[in-house]
């Protein structure tokens, strides 16, 4: 059967109009979206304009944060995902001016627009990146972004001033992990670093989850053979692997991670090998015990599952016990079978992020913070404390955001422009009973 094949006139003048109304709505999007990286650079120039005429020490950093925290409040999203938009659009619009063009004429998309910046981005010089990118934009007109990548690349080395050898040494400044949260109790580890160890690290991996499902499969073979030669029973055959390629690499990966020596850092006695990872579980009771099925959460942001939790808190040598309202599930009392700093466990359990609006780190990684400064006699108390990680910490200290308690765990922050914006406490991962008694409502 050939595809539209039974199609009639009208139906493919109707494709064909769609398709029409699709590329114009495309270069629209594309259009918009080069506006939208005009405004951030320009916030991101008036930021540092601002630092430079007052002659800021930090050259321009608070002046950045503040003015992505009012660009972030008023979007609803996190104000570091805005600097790094502004600082992106910065140097689009800056060093790549013809492409930022061209992707705001909709010529060209967003992703033709990146891989092209992306190409050139070790060019040294303005001439050089206006001539590269006079090369390649006709070219990305007519092609698909991966094609468009593959060409900018070899487009980009004509105009190289540097050798491939010096330009590794300054990307690999860049090296980093990162994790983030996908959902469904799981996380991505993320990992960039040079390609000859990450590709080593990669194969180290494949080889050995192929090693392990080599064994397996023989050690499987071999004792139904010798059940069946010898008329055995008494050892079972062990099940044989079902797991794939990539989940076996995860798996090996997580282990080396977890229990392997950094011998090659170590020091002082095996002083790196004796760390461990430590993370928070907040598990309602009726979960631990089976009779409920919310979710327990990890470090207060990503839901785990019931299996992992409960074996978490069976092995614990101690753990924290929440106690929350039936009704509202706001936090009545931290307490803890042995001694421990019970305000900061109450803070921590109260906030389970930073109170900065729409930031969304752990509590656990962030700042205990006197709302009202302890220096100018402000309480070392519940009403006057708050988590806010670093760079929030910072932002309230060194520029014109302000915050003031509401009462309840509630804060008010001000923004340098007058707005102001209301943190209230994230609702608590528990249980909590409406006037039935017989229906459970997870908050």
């Amino acid at each position: 059967m050939t595809a539209l094949a039974d199609a009639t006139l009208e139906q493919v003048d109707a494709l064909a109009a769609l398709t029409e109304m699709l590329v114009e709505v495309e270069g629209t999007i594309s259009s918009l979206r080069a506006a939208r990286d005009g405004i951030l650079a320009v916030g991101s120039r008036l930021a540092l304009d601002v630092a430079a005429q007052a002659g800021h020490p930090d050259h321009g950093d608070i002046s950045a944060r503040t003015v992505a925290a009012e660009f972030a409040t008023a979007l609803r999203v996190s104000d570091r995902t805005v600097q790094r938009r502004m600082a992106d659009a910065a140097w689009v619009v800056e060093h790549f001016p013809l492409v930022w063009e061209a992707q705001g004429a909709g010529r060209i998309s967003a992703a033709h627009a990146r891989v092209v910046c992306e190409a050139g981005e070790h060019l040294p010089d303005a001439a050089s990146r206006a001539a590269y990118a006079a090369q390649i934009i006709p070219f990305a007109e007519t092609e698909s972004p991966a094609r468009v990548g593959r060409m900018a690349r070899r487009v980009a080395e004509r105009f190289q001033a540097r050798s491939i050898d010096e330009r590794h040494l300054d990307a690999r400044e860049k090296r980093s992990v990162w994790v983030k949260d996908v959902g469904d109790g799981m996380t991505q580890l993320g990992l960039l670093g040079p390609s000859a160890l990450v590709h080593g690290v990669f194969e180290r991996l494949t080889q050995m989850a192929e090693a392990v499902q080599e064994h397996g499969s023989t050690e499987h073979e071999s004792t139904e053979r010798e059940s069946t030669e010898y008329e055995s029973p008494e050892l079972p055959a062990p099940e044989p692997d079902e797991r794939t390629l990539a989940q076996r690499r995860a798996d090996l990966a997580l282990d080396l991670l977890l229990t392997g020596a950094p011998t090659g850092h170590d020091r002082g006695e095996g002083l790196l090998a004796a760390i461990r990872g430590t993370v928070s579980i907040t598990v309602p009771v009726t979960t631990l015990i089976g009779e409920d099925s919310t979710p327990a959460e990890l470090n207060g942001r990503t839901p785990v599952d019931r299996a992992t939790a409960r074996r978490i808190a069976g092995a614990a040598a101690g753990w924290d016990r929440i106690l929350t309202h039936p009704i509202t599930g706001a936090v009545l009392a931290v307490d803890r079978y042995r001694p421990g700093p019970d305000l900061k466990r109450h803070l921590r359990a109260r906030d389970q992020r930073c109170r900065f609006p729409t930031c969304g780190y752990a509590s656990v990684d962030c700042d205990i913070d006197h709302h009202h400064e302890a220096a100018l006699g402000g309480a070392t108390e519940e009403s006057n404390l708050g988590h806010l990680c670093r760079r929030h910490h910072v932002l309230k200290h060194h520029s014109p955001w302000a915050v003031e308690p509401l009462g309840g765990g509630v804060y008010a922050w001000t923004s340098p422009t007058g707005k102001v914006y209301v943190d209230r406490l994230p609702p608590q991962n528990t249980v909590t009973f409406t006037k039935d008694p017989a229906v459970l409502a997870p908050f």
